[in-house]
Parts: structure tokens; sequence; C-alpha cells
């Protein structure tokens, strides 16, 4: 089922319904819920139905006369077994539900201890946890009422069944009918067949789940990508040069279709040139990223990689020649040596020291009491940020990409984290195709093209002292004259009178 998933187009995980909480659920408890049905739950209606028809057999050939009677008082019997074990089911539920709000808050004062330490609020946490525990405390008095008299009722109509059983068994014995023996055997072998049957009945709701689960299940499994990434019938090309063009491209996002980000968009990259997307939030900058990367198909119109439209590539093929650098870099609950081994298989340690020391990062890893074998933590928490940069951009030189993606790596370090990270990036795009999305102006000066980027539309191209001469009703010029007025901003000290 996971690797199913992994196989999905990244629309698929736009929709609220797909979203990483769901499918996680999903994979926790749906599958588990297919095993537990297939092996469990119908293991033991197997083991019911075979038990039953085993116990009729035998009881009517040991004393027929008792044995009718048991079995004509055996839907009692389950009854009971059946309503005891529903009732205590459907309470522990009731107290559960009951008990969220105040579980939540525990779940919560745990996580965030370091806040309410720091504020000295434990008094105040527990009072709140004092009143979030009044309702569930009275559900559970009421359900306690409940739940005893209805076990009340079991039990008693139980005993009253093996009662009845007894006295009429007492009578046959009297009158020569029937032998102790028989009369004892008879007995256990129908009444406890009565009480399997019952507890395979009261799980009926488990058995609806679990067919729920399955149907949630094969919907995934015989699901079929939009964007197979192995079509045996794609290009699998073994180098390519790098040139990406995008021709007339139409394009909105499937999840806000009304919403059109481009339309009639053209661009152009020479292999082996840099090219600088740059346009204020929302222009649709990371957009085209995404388009190279095939994360989404155009509307209309085609993207071209070497001349060739991407959608004739095997998908998986052609990433393994694309690099991609994003803002918030992705490492993984491991060591800094398997994130950045992550960039290619089979990848010697002399590779992965060589891609670290380009990526301006092997100084600082060599600092580490554990090196390279230092554990990153969940999401890269215990490196900062110019640190995850730089192990990210090492990751993607291990792959040797021909075309690299740089979605605005620098915008959110400090001064020096983002002169090393700037100096990595300038090293890794020498010899490829490389495409950046830039927030700070100043890191572009020396890209080979510039292309400013308005409402989905190439408004201005050129290299930065092309762009810089068309003056201040320029559109680039009037970005880099809008970012030097919010730097003077930032940089001067308010006086307060």
């Amino acid at each position: 089922m996971l690797g199913k998933v992994l196989t999905f187009e990244i629309e698929w995980f736009d929709k609220e319904s797909n979203s990483t909480a769901a499918i996680c659920s999903r994979l926790a408890t749906e599958a588990s819920k297919v095993r537990s049905l297939i092996c469990d739950r119908l293991a033991l209606l197997a083991q019911v139905l075979s038990g039953a028809t085993l116990a009729v057999i035998l009881g009517l050939s040991l004393a027929w006369r008792l044995a009718s009677l048991i079995i004509a008082l055996q839907p009692l019997i389950i009854g009971c077994f059946y309503a005891r074990g529903v009732l205590m089911k459907s309470m522990s539920k009731k107290v559960a539900t009951a008990q969220n709000k105040s579980s939540d808050l525990a779940s919560e004062a745990v996580v965030n201890h370091r806040t309410i330490t720091a504020f000295s609020s434990q008094d105040k946490i527990m009072e709140l946890f004092e009143d979030a525990q009044k309702d569930p405390r009275s559900e559970s008095q009421k359900q306690s009422w409940y739940a005893g008299s209805g076990l009340f009722v079991s039990q008693f109509l139980t005993a009253a069944n093996a009662g009845l059983i007894f006295w009429y068994g007492g009578r046959l014995l009297y009158h020569g009918q029937i032998s102790y023996k028989h009369l004892f055997q008879t007995f256990f072998i129908l009444v406890t067949t009565g009480r399997v049957i019952a507890e395979a009945g009261s799980m009926t709701s488990d058995l609806s789940k679990g067919i729920d689960a399955i149907k949630s299940v094969l919907v995934i499994l015989e699901r079929k990508s939009k964007m197979e990434p192995d079509r045996s019938d794609g290009i699998k090309p073994q180098n390519i040069n790098g040139y990406v063009e995008l021709k007339e491209v139409d394009f909105a996002y499937p999840t806000r279709p009304r919403q059109v980000i481009f339309t009639c968009l053209n661009l152009k990259v020479e292999a082996g040139k840099s090219l600088a997307l740059v346009g204020q939030s929302g222009s649709g900058k990371s957009t085209i990223i995404g388009l190279i990367e095939r994360f989404y198909d155009p509307l209309k119109g085609s993207v071209e990689i070497d001349g060739v439209n991407i959608k004739m590539y095997n998908l998986r093929a052609l990433r393994s020649h694309i690099g991609l650098v994003s803002q918030e870099p992705t490492l993984f609950a491991g060591t800094i040596h398997e994130n950045i081994a992550c960039g290619r298989k089979n990848a010697t340690e002399a590779e992965i020291i060589e891609a670290a020391t380009i990526a301006n990062a092997h100084e600082f890893i060599s600092c580490m009491e554990d090196g390279y074998q230092t554990y990153c933590g969940e999401r890269g928490v215990q490196l900062s940020g110019g640190q995850k940069q730089r192990i990210a951009i090492a990751r993607a030189i291990l792959k040797n990409p021909a075309i690299l993606l740089l979605d605005e790596a620098t915008s959110a370090l400090d001064y020096r984290s983002k002169s090393h990270v700037q100096e990595a990036t300038e090293k890794m795009m020498v010899h490829r195709t490389c495409i950046l999305i830039a927030h700070t102006l100043s890191t572009i000066q020396n890209v080979d093209s510039i292309i400013v980027i308005e409402n989905g539309r190439v408004v201005e191209e050129g290299t930065h002292g092309e762009l810089l001469s068309k003056g201040e009703k320029g559109a680039y010029c009037s970005l880099l004259r809008l970012q030097n007025n919010e730097t003077v901003e930032m940089t001067t000290p308010k006086i307060n009178m």
C-alpha cells in the first residue's frame, strides 16, 4: 500500500482527503484492519461455523431430547453473551470519547512542557485538566449504571438457562431416558458453543469496519497514477544536455482550477546556461519549477527538455538528471552521511565528502563530535537553517544533475549562512543548466539571464546590466529599488523621542 502511494502524482496529495495525516492514518489503521479481518476474523468465523455444526451433530447423537431443548434456548444464550460483549465495548468507547478532551490537553501539555515550565503554569494546567475530567467522570458514572443493569440481566438469564437445562436433564435422568455422562457431555458441548457464537457475533462491528477498510485499501491499490513513474515505453536518457523550454503553457492548479497561473507562457533556457526567475510572491516562479520537475502537467502547451516533451520520458529516469534544492530543505531522521547519500545510490565515502566540500559543508560537519554520523533529528531539527541548506546542496551535488533547480535557497538565512550557501550554489552552477528563483536580487547579478514574472507573464528578460539600462520604469529596477528601500529601513536604527 505504501509502495503504491509513493507512485502517485503530486496532484493526488494536494486533495484535502489525501493529506499527510490522513494517509498516515490509513497506513496505520486500515492496512491493519484488513490483516485482522482476513487473518483473525474470517478464521474465527470458520471456526464458529465448523464448531457449531459439529456440536449440534454430537449433541443430537448423545441425547436428542436434551439437545433439542438446549438448541431451542441457544438464541437466548447467544443473546445474553452477545449483549454483554456489545455492552462492554460500547461502554468503553463512550468513556474514551468523553475523555478525548482531557487526553488532548494532557498531550499538548507534555509536548509544550518547556513553555509550561518557563511560565510556571503547572497549577493552571492541572486546574484545566480537572475541569476537563468532569464530563468523563459523569459519563462513566452514567454508563456504569447501564452496564450494571445490562450485565445483571445477562448473568441472570445465563444462570436461568443453566437451571432450566439441568431441571429438564434431571427429569430425563429420573425416567431413565439419559445417563449422567451424556447429560454433562451434551450440556458442555452445546452451551460452550453458544458462548463461542456469541463472542463471534459481538465482532460484527469489527467485520463491517474491516470491509470498509478493504474498500479503502483497494481504492488505493487499484488506482493508476496519472504520471506513471516507470513507463516501460518511456524514453530513458543516459545523458541529457539540459536545454529547457516551455511553449505556450497554460496552467492552473487542480485544486484551484478557476485561478489561472499561466496563460501562453513561453520560456527558454539554453543548455549549460543559468536563468534567474524574479518577481513578487504568487507570480508563478515556484510553479515553473514544479512543471519542469513534472509535479504537474500544463493544461495546454508543453514543457520540453532537449526538444522532447517531458511526457515522453520515463519519469524516474528523467528526474535522475534533475536536482532540486528547495527553500525549506527536507532532511530525513538519520545521520548527515545518510542524508547526503540519498543523492545517489552506491555513492562512495570519498564522493560524499567531496560533495560536502563543494557545498561548504565539510568544515562544520568535521567540527561536530560524531562528524558525518551526527544524527540530524526529525526533519533536521538538530541542525541550523544554513547547515540544513548546505547538506541539501551536497545531496544535489552528489546526484550530479544536468539540470539544477534552486528555489530561493538563501531567503530565510542570516548573512553569514547566506554567504556560505551562495558560494556553494555558485560552485554547483558551473557547466550545467541552472534555473534559480531569487528572493535577494543581489545574488543573481552574475547569471546568464534574468526573467521578471508578473501575474504569470514574462514582462522583462535580459542580463542584470541590460535590465538596469531600461531605467527606473522597468519592472526589474522597481523590484531592486523596493528591495533596497526595505534593506535601508531594516538597518536604520529607530530613535525614541
